[in-house]
């Protein structure tokens, strides 16, 4: 059985939890894309673990993890979290893979994100300012570093060399930012290289055999969705491929070799950084929902926009990941409110659409249609059993699934690993 988890929303909806209860039934957890701007939060035995390259798989004890090649690696960020989990007792010695084709961030590639973001001004885009839109840009005119490249000095020198010239006039010219230094850069990439050298492997061939040996494979989907750069509320998306269609292209493991796509969804909307969010709340109840679900960013920090759950922008997820089913999450959060409301379609110019716009200037105009539930007003959290759920919790989990197309296999009201509600275990039930 190879399952691919993916984010319905715009990221952080807690994917990290739902992975790390799957990876019991997997062999090997695959990371597909993006870098260490995603952050992964799993709580064990009270302790919180957050993630930013490593596949949360490697928490269980036993698993492989697989970094592959449309993942873009900052080799300082990779060596950083290695020792931070050794540090907490966690070995990943023999469990890690790492792709020779996935590209490398370079320092230059956080200078020109963080530069550029600041020269937009009031038209930023909300990076974390780590490299990672460059690096993929890199990636695509055919001027990127690969991990394999680390290991020819005189490849890499020559690649190095080459994109200096250009990103330092930049740089210079444009940004009136220092230039870096060739050696300095080389000599640390360098040093990088026997370190790396162990985990480095031909990845897409590997995963291939393990799923002709039988095995289960799980792919961890990082960000959401609407975070998609060609699927996602373009511009503000990321800069790789999240949705479900870049486990395949990430990884080398091709389409119809997937058996099912998870959609992870919190019971509430949120979003980080600048774009449309039709759903959102600016007043009282949006601070509310922040506070309940402490949503602030596990890479940044940054505070997270709130909204009310919004079916049409789900109900998209379902279609273009062509979800298998949900898991809806931080139900606890909604325990408190005596009336919850849910956006059912969008008003657009005096007509009532059900469907995303593309066009990003038609969705800043969309306000959202709402549809009011009674709330349950008792705490929900920990519960293991959904038959223990209150009867409107049931009533709108029921609502949810129905308005967005897409059944509900795992429900979660709580952040610790052993309180999940399993309706249906995916890796055991049938696609």
């Amino acid at each position: 059985m190879n399952l691919i988890v993916v984010g319905t929303q715009w990221g952080d909806e807690g994917k990290g939890k739902v992975v790390d209860l799957l990876s019991e039934q997997a062999d090997i957890v695959i990371r597909y894309q993006g870098g260490h701007n995603a952050g992964h939060t799993i709580v064990i035995g009270g302790e919180a673990f957050v993630l930013h390259l490593i596949p949360t798989g490697l928490l269980q004890h036993g698993k492989i993890g697989v970094i592959g090649n449309g993942v873009v690696i900052n080799p300082k960020a990779f060596f950083e979290e290695i020792k931070l989990l050794s540090e907490r007792g966690i070995s990943i010695e023999g469990r890690l893979f790492v792709s020779e084709a996935a590209h490398l961030i370079m320092p230059y590639h956080q200078a020109i994100d963080k530069e550029s973001e600041k020269m937009k001004g009031a038209q930023k885009i909300g990076t974390t300012g780590r490299g990672i839109g460059p690096a993929y840009a890199d990636k695509m005119t055919r001027s990127g570093i690969r991990v394999a490249d680390i290991f020819d000095e005189e490849l890499f020198r020559e690649k190095l060399e080459k994109n200096l010239l250009e990103i330092n006039a930049i740089l210079e010219k444009i940004y009136q930012a220092p230039p870096f230094d060739l050696e300095q850069i080389f000599k640390e990439y360098m040093s990088y290289s026997e370190k790396m050298k162990p985990f480095v492997t031909d990845t897409s061939q590997y995963l291939n055999k393990a799923i002709d040996d039988g095995k289960h494979l799980l792919f961890e989907g990082a960000q959401g969705t609407h975070l998609d750069v060609d699927l996602g509320t373009y511009p503000y998306v990321t800069s790789s491929n999240s949705a479900a269609g870049g486990a395949s292209t990430g990884t080398g493991v091709g389409p119809t070799r997937f058996d099912k796509v998870l959609g992870v969804t919190k019971a509430y909307t949120t979003r980080v950084g600048s774009g449309p969010f039709p759903s959102e709340l600016t007043g009282a109840m949006g601070k509310r929902l922040q506070k309940e679900g402490n949503e602030f960013g596990a890479t940044t920090g940054r505070p997270r926009r709130c909204g009310w759950f919004d079916a049409v922008l789900v109900r998209y997820a379902v279609r273009v990941n062509h979800l298998t089913s949900l898991a809806i999450t931080k139900l606890d959060v909604l325990d408190s409110l005596s009336e919850i409301e849910v956006c059912v379609g969008y008003a657009l110019d005096g007509k009532t659409v059900e469907e995303m716009p593309s066009s990003l200037r038609k969705l800043e105009r969309c306000t959202p249609i709402l549809k009011r539930f009674e709330g349950w007003q008792e705490s929900t959290q920990g519960t293991t059993s959904y038959d223990q759920l209150p009867k409107n919790a049931r009533i709108y989990l029921e609502a949810l699934s129905e308005l967005v197309g897409c059944r509900a296999d795992i429900v979660s009201a709580s952040s610790k690993r052993g309180e999940t509600m399993i309706l249906r275990a995916p890796f055991e039930t049938e696609p």
